[in-house]
């Protein structure tokens, strides 16, 4: 039966997406869905993060819905609590919110389900298709038999009252793990071995991530996933190839319990990517033995790696709208992905110039301490985007490789007597280099051309080179991680070796003594190293939200907080930006400096420079236990250096109707009484997805979303105080 559906859905997946195809049919007049509106599911189970392999089943199951204005489920397929985690739970609904869908009001675990799980196999059991096996694991493979010889189980014909009396004390926990387990009774001849009497419940007593210790039994995937399908009234059950096998015991659970409907189940092919593996057990295995830093780490195939790595939620759909759906297995290669990734940036993404392995460029004939400014292109195929400006002077850093004093052939960069375009500024022609006692080169000498302001030639001259800069006087250091294949062969799974034996040892390269343009960090670097500044030089307007920023970036201010240890007066730093642009700021009715509540130099200098602090602590015993250190460190700052700092209140934030949630914001409440804020913001999805958006939480519609609601009454609870 297997064999001969996937020949028909094999030609089909010839003209294009036969899952789309089968669909159509369904829902067409006479079809088996007629009139009905089109549900999937995704289910992952929660025993890891989400990597590109899911990503395929995620974007066709959330795609198909939405190709036919149907709806998908997210469903937690927690069935096996062995490796299962709240953590991994979190993870994929965010990742999920990443690409770009949601599920609203429809989010379900496979646990929520265990009672009627339990029903209906005793329903199976009371009709004679089930009973209760004491073969032990290595007995029923003995008795699997072969292609040849059918199974066999000296149980299977235990009478129905004497099972369902079993069946019960297994569920009471009088039988220790691997004693007994409840099979399908099916048939032992058939030639596929899913259907010889599948085990569908097994004793385990490990403690589960939502029911605790209520069950020390457990139902397989093959039993509970087509229950939990007809539960939710799914239509159309789409699943990776490898349950194409399962599909006959899938149907044979639907026909046989007492379930409101009966999904169909379509497989598809698996997504393999060249150069990485894809099974959770050893990419956890990569995680657990710091082979790699962990799920994020932007090596890992994982959506919050890649993420990391810097792929856009359009560059993974594109990638998998592009490889298509089919019913045949094969390996992409890594480079179409990043393919996809290089076309969405080259569209989207804002430059800017960092030179990665340094060498500096002496322009001889121009003059000594002058420097001027050049417009640039943020993105030169957006010009919406506007442009930045950047400083030239006489000595710049190129990349060491845009230099050769003997050149190889169709070399058109920098070399004696060669000409070059510097991106945006002047044509500078090569007269030679200098090297240190090692013969290295350290420096380049070459003459500018003023005629050429901007990489144009007045005379009409062909000059092929453009190499890309930044000024030696005013640039910052920089450290750039780049990023190879984690391992060295196509297909680490092959051959007779541990996929650990063909990990890449220089997977990952850190460079050190970078030089980059001036970037998102620097207000407080040129504050910080005294140098004159503009505020209104960094402040970017946003029409859409209708609030100006000076932008940061995590990594930079790190950076900045070790600079700040050997800054004389290092807390009044931001204080003393603020005076100098005391114009600017005083066009603004709020200035907010939003920082991590870190307990150093950074949190220091906002408190420094502000007049009220607005605390805000999640509904967490953690976040609680915290607050006093914070409030400390404020009182602190009030007594030394900034009298007019008052704190306007405590807001409860990532609230849930958790009993931990509610039993902590009922600490914050009783401890710290008036100063608590009434509103408090609910965890939503919303939330974190505005940034993604481009767009405030506060705009979205109060009605739809509860936070906009929220935020807009603590804003209203915030100018009262203040």
């Amino acid at each position: 039966m297997a064999d001969e559906i996937k020949n028909v859905e094999g030609e089909a997946a010839v003209q294009g997406n036969f899952i789309w195809d089968f669909i159509k049919e369904d829902t067409a007049e006479g079809g088996k869905f007629e009139g009905k509106k089109v549900h999937t599911r995704f289910p992952p189970e929660p025993n890891g993060y989400l990597h590109i392999g899911h990503a395929k089943a995620l974007c066709i199951d959330f795609g198909t819905a939405e190709h036919f204005g149907g709806i998908c489920n997210l469903r937690m397929d927690d069935t096996n609590p062995t490796k299962e985690d709240v953590e991994y739970i979190d993870a994929i609904k965010e990742d999920i919110k990443w690409l770009g869908y949601d599920w609203d009001d429809r989010f379900f675990y496979a646990s929520q389900y265990f009672d009627q799980m339990y029903e209906f196999a005793v329903e199976l059991i009371k009709k004679g298709l089930a009973y209760v096996c004491e073969l032990t694991p290595d007995k029923v493979r003995e008795y699997r038999g072969d292609t040849q010889t059918p199974a066999k189980s000296p149980y299977r014909d235990r009478p129905i009252e004497e099972s369902l009396d079993l069946f019960e004390r297994m569920k009471n926990g009088e039988f220790e793990d691997g004693k007994m387990t409840l099979r399908a009774k099916i048939d032992l001849a058939s030639g596929n071995f899913n259907m010889r009497d599948p085990v569908i419940y097994r004793i385990n007593r490990l403690k589960h991530h939502r029911t605790g210790d209520k069950w020390c039994i457990y139902p397989m995937y093959d039993f509970a996933h087509p229950i939990e399908d007809a539960l939710e009234g799914i239509t159309h059950s789409l699943c990776s190839l490898e349950f194409e096998a399962h599909r006959p015991l899938y149907d044979w659970v639907i026909n046989n319990i007492s379930v409101p409907c009966k999904p169909r189940q379509i497989e598809f092919a698996r997504l393999g990517i060249n150069n990485t593996v894809m099974s959770k057990r050893k990419l956890r295995e990569l995680v657990e033995k710091n082979y790699v830093s962990g799920w994020d780490d932007p090596r890992m195939p994982t959506l919050c790696g890649l993420r990391r790595r810097g792929y856009t939620p359009k560059s993974i759909r594109s990638f998998i709208e592009q490889i298509g759906v089919s019913k045949v297995n094969s390996i992409v290669e890594y480079g179409f992905l990043e393919h996809c990734l290089r076309d969405d940036l080259n569209e989207t993404a804002e430059r800017t110039m960092c030179v990665l392995k340094p060498v500096k460029l002496v322009i001889t004939n121009y003059p000594e301490g002058q420097s001027e400014e050049f417009e640039v292109e943020n993105n030169p195929n957006r010009p919406e985007d506007g442009t930045r400006k950047v400083t030239f002077s006489r000595e710049l850093y190129i990349e060491e490789t845009d230099f050769m004093e003997e050149p190889v052939k169709k070399y058109q960069r920098l070399y004696p007597g060669n000409e070059v375009r510097i991106k945006s500024a002047y044509i500078v022609k090569c007269t030679g280099c200098k090297k240190d006692e090692n013969g290295n080169v350290v420096e380049v000498y070459a003459e500018y051309d003023p005629e050429t302001k901007g990489g144009n030639t007045p005379d009409g001259r062909k000059v092929r080179g453009t190499i890309h800069w930044v000024d030696a006087n005013n640039c910052l250091d920089a450290e750039v991680r780049l990023y190879d294949n984690l391992f060295t062969v196509p297909d680490p799974d092959t051959g007779d070796r541990n996929f650990l034996d063909y990990l890449n040892e220089n997977s990952l390269e850190v460079l050190t003594g970078c030089k980059a343009e001036k970037n998102i960090a620097g207000l407080m670097y040129n504050v910080i190293n005294k140098r004159d500044c503009n505020i209104s030089e960094y402040i970017v307007h946003n029409e859409v939200n209708k609030i100006d920023f000076i932008p940061s970036e995590l990594n930079a201010m790190n950076k900045l907080e070790k600079d700040l240890i050997s800054v004389r007066s290092k807390e009044t730093v931001l204080k003393r930006a603020f005076a100098k642009g005391k114009e600017i700021i005083e066009k603004y009715d709020y200035v907010i400096i939003d920082c991590l509540a870190s307990l150093n130099v950074m949190l220091d200098n906002a408190l420094t420079a502000a007049d009220h602090v607005l605390i805000p602590c999640q509904a967490s015993p953690m976040s609680f236990g915290a607050l006093p250190n914070l409030i400390l460190q404020v009182k602190e700052i009030q007594e030394e250096l900034n009298d007019s700092l008052s704190i306007l209140g405590i807001v409860t934030t990532m609230y849930s109707r958790t009993n931990i949630c509610k039993n902590t914001k009922e600490m914050i409440d009783n401890t710290y009484g008036e100063l608590v804020f009434k509103t408090y913001i609910e965890q939503m999805s919303a939330v974190a997805e505005s940034p993604m958006k481009e767009k405030a939480v506060v705009l979205s519609s109060a009605q739809r979303n509860r936070v906009s609601a929220q935020y807009k009454e603590l804003a209203t609870e915030i100018e009262e105080r203040a």
